[in-house]
């Protein structure tokens, strides 16, 4: 981004126009009669003005992928890795441009944004080592004479559908690996970031030496191509990164449509934080503190519940409480800051509905303020039953709940009973303990004395039950974005 002399913002990345969509190779005004609006969630202000896309664009797109796919699958291992190492060195050298945009349009906090910049490099990184990952397999037959080689193939062309809350990180862990790997990809940002979810990464990759048409991305309301995105003859997989409902909907047009297709989800959360009576409670206060309110809450791994074990349950309330007053929350560009504003103004209304149910409900807010716009300051409820909506809905916002249990056995029945099962952690000096308590949670991801907001790049990440389907990084996302061609040689 870049101010003119007027002072007036100019949306622009590495001396291009981002308020344009990325077609077939090409920079250009989508086609659809609407027009986005990206606003600053902090100051109102406006950062870009884009022409959506149409369906007509979303054909082209996608046409362009289909043709160029095969070529870039055919490119050496070495070159493909070659393009994405250099997507992973432009962003770290453009770092301090990419934080600066995340502020502006994601309400990121320094912080935040250089977590993100962080993630994004490194699973992009990650990928460049997967052209010579990818291994095919000779198996015996039982018919004789027969020789089975079952090979490993890119999927072809793979749409990819990502969030607001992490949108740079959360869009490059699906079209890193995908590119890597030899497929081409269509992608389609959150509306709320446009630029940081989609036109940034476009210009990397642009500028990394991608081949035209491997890679567009789309701005485009959900109401005007979202189910075409997903129901379209050309993709053979979707990657989804939302919310558990809208996720819902696009697994059913995937598979129920005239073109089967395969689904990544990465969905909703509710995560729980176990604290057993014998754990380290300064430590387990430091990590609620920033699996709580790190990005103001708006993440699918954020802590909502900390279920605590009834002999510590007064004293960890008391210090959890305390420390929370303290959370820096305000302008996410200032040093320090750890809450920021939420993305929008329905996400703000969201929220107050549900500080309102807790209290009718009642859960006692011993943390709580004013919610002022998209300012919403750190809430933390005690005396909260597993039947409230403030412990059974994802949050996603700067509020946890805090349920007391009877027993261990009590605090496990507590952290399972949910339809979520993504991230959740436990705390204990026994680390055994730790280690057993975790095994036996229904979650994709489990950590022992550390906070629930855990992602590396070489780590299987994902979930179970209403949290998603499938896994991403490492060796996990290389199998969700290949198939297998059995292919039977029989000597004569």
């Amino acid at each position: 981004m870049t101010t003119t002399a007027a002072g007036q913002a100019e949306a622009t990345f590495a001396g291009q126009d981002l308020q344009n969509q990325f077609i077939a190779g090409q920079w250009r005004q989508g086609r659809s009669s609407r027009v986005l609006t990206d606003i600053n969630p902090f100051d109102d202000s406006t950062v870009a003005v884009i022409a959506q896309a149409s369906v007509e664009d979303l054909e082209e797109a996608y046409t362009s992928a289909e043709d160029a796919q095969a070529a870039w699958a055919s490119t050496s291992p070495a070159e493909r890795a070659g393009i994405i190492r250099r997507a992973a060195e432009i962003l770290e050298e453009r770092r301090e441009e990419i934080v600066h945009w995340l502020v502006a349009e994601a309400g990121s906090t320094l912080l935040k944004a250089n977590i993100e910049v962080s993630l994004a490099a490194g699973i992009t990184m990650e990928s460049a080592s997967f052209p010579t990952r990818v291994h095919g397999t000779i198996m015996p037959s039982n018919t004789p004479g027969r020789e089975t080689r079952v090979y490993k193939k890119p999927v072809g062309v793979i749409g990819v559908i990502s969030p607001w809350n992490f949108p740079l990180h959360l869009s490059q862990r699906s079209v890193a690996p995908a590119l890597a790997l030899g497929n081409a990809v269509v992608l389609k940002p959150a509306s709320d970031t446009p630029i940081t979810g989609g036109l940034l990464l476009a210009r990397v990759f642009e500028e990394a030496g991608l081949p035209a048409g491997v890679l567009s991305v789309l701005v485009g309301s959900g109401s005007e191509i979202g189910d075409d995105f997903v129901a379209h003859r050309v993709p053979r997989l979707i990657s989804f990164t939302g919310s558990t409902p809208v996720g819902q909907h696009v697994a059913q047009v995937a598979t129920s449509g005239e073109h089967l297709k395969k689904v990544a989800l990465e969905l909703g959360g509710n995560a729980p934080m176990v604290i057993l009576d014998d754990a380290d409670l300064h430590n387990a206060v430091e990590q609620a503190i920033t699996g709580a309110f790190l990005h103001s809450g708006q993440i699918c791994m954020s802590t909502n519940r900390i279920i605590v074990q009834a002999p510590v349950y007064d004293a960890f309330v008391q210090k959890f409480t305390a420390a929370a007053r303290q959370v820096p929350f305000g302008d996410p560009s200032a040093e320090g800051t750890l809450v920021g504003p939420v993305v929008n103004d329905t996400q703000a209304a969201g929220l107050q509905a549900k500080v309102d149910e807790a209290l009718r409900a009642g859960a006692t807010a011993v943390v709580s303020g004013e919610i002022d716009n998209r300012m919403v300051p750190p809430h933390v409820f005690a005396d909260v039953t597993p039947d409230m909506d403030i412990a059974r809905e994802e949050i996603f916002g700067p509020m946890v709940a805090v349920l007391k249990a009877d027993s261990e056995e009590h605090a496990l029945e507590l952290a399972n009973d949910h339809v979520f099962g993504l991230s959740s952690s436990v705390f204990t000096q026994n680390l055994e303990r730790g280690v057993a308590f975790a095994q036996r949670i229904k979650a994709g991801m489990s950590y022992v004395n550390e906070m629930t907001v855990q992602d590396e790049a070489h780590i299987a990440f994902g979930a179970e039950r209403n949290s998603g389907l499938g896994r991403f990084n490492g060796e996990w996302v290389i199998e969700e974005f290949t198939t297998d061609h059995t292919i039977g040689v029989k000597r004569i």
